[in-house]
């Protein structure tokens, strides 16, 4: 017997941990999981900024709690981890590794970019952005391919422009009109586009998904490759 559709796509019970999740795309899509339900951990570096977007999610009705951590410092990353098993009822990581694998489930949805899947146009010079999505797309499919096995999904969403805060020096210099028009749908990412694409890569409906890179551009990936 097949699912309700509603019920596939519902994360009621879940808990998100969303890194870099306090501004731009990281806070989109933790709204999105927080409306499909799920129970939200957001961290980054800056406490003040996490302060007030967990207060925006509240604000929707959004279960949000914060931890203020940089992933370069092993004890940061040592108490996020603490801190989001508690939200699970799971008070140590061998026991966490342990239910992870006895449930056969698990979602990780890694922020590629189309910035990882081709060259760019002359203008662009961001060699080192360039290299690192690129890195996070076939990590991506190596993780895929070596935790399948656990029941534990990996797949990654590749953004185009959206008009956020690390992007908006970039689009300032190339021209917004010039940017959206290199697209096919003719506009650039506003803060609804990603919300379906997590969600769908979260839930039961993306099961059967793993290993995949989804570009979230309007279109640009499909006419200069990717």
């Amino acid at each position: 017997m097949s699912t309700p559709i509603q019920q596939l796509f519902d994360l009621s019970g879940r808990v998100a941990l969303v890194t870099g999740g306090s501004r731009g795309l990281g806070l989109q899509i933790a709204e999105a999981l927080g409306e499909a339900g799920a129970k939200i951990m957001l961290t980054s570096r800056k406490a003040a900024d996490l302060e007030e977007s967990a207060a925006h999610l509240a604000a929707l009705g959004i279960d949000a709690r914060w931890v203020a951590a940089a992933a370069s410092q092993p004890e940061d990353v040592q108490r996020v981890v603490d801190a989001t098993l508690q939200r699970l009822g799971l008070f140590s990581q061998a026991v966490a590794r342990a239910s992870m694998i006895a449930r056969r489930h698990g979602r990780i949805i890694n922020i590629a970019s189309i910035a990882g899947l081709a060259g760019n146009p002359a203008a662009m010079e961001t060699i080192a952005y360039n290299t690192s999505k690129g890195a996070v797309v076939n990590f991506t499919r190596a993780l895929a391919a070596e935790w399948g096995e656990h029941g534990i999904t990996v797949n990654a969403i590749a953004p185009g422009f959206f008009p956020t805060k690390m992007a908006n020096g970039l689009i300032e210099m190339m021209g917004a009109d010039k940017m959206a028009a290199a697209a096919p749908l003719r506009r650039l990412g506003d803060s609804d586009d990603l919300k379906g694409a997590a969600v769908l890569f979260a839930s039961q409906a993306g099961k059967h998904i793993t290993g995949q890179i989804l570009p979230v551009d309007g279109g640009v990936s499909a006419v200069v490759g990717g």
